[in-house]
């Protein structure tokens, strides 16, 4: 996450509220696999509840049962 997100304690923010978000899907997410999230300007206006939503759709597009 780079600085065109914005000042320090907004990307912080931001990258508290992904952490968080992903920990809400952990169960979700397939062991022994790696799983990267970036985010961009746009993200960081988002409340918390947008962006676990957004990372919940995320996850079940990219997550699958194999």
């Amino acid at each position: 996450m780079g600085k065109a997100v914005g000042s320090a304690p907004a990307r912080n923010r931001l990258r508290r509220r992904l952490r968080a978000a992903v920990q809400a899907h952990a169960a979700e997410l397939r062991a022994g696999h790696d799983h990267l999230l970036g985010a961009g300007p746009s993200a960081a206006g988002l409340a918390y509840a947008e962006v676990e939503a957004l990372v919940g759709r995320l996850l079940a597009s990219v997550v699958t049962d194999r």
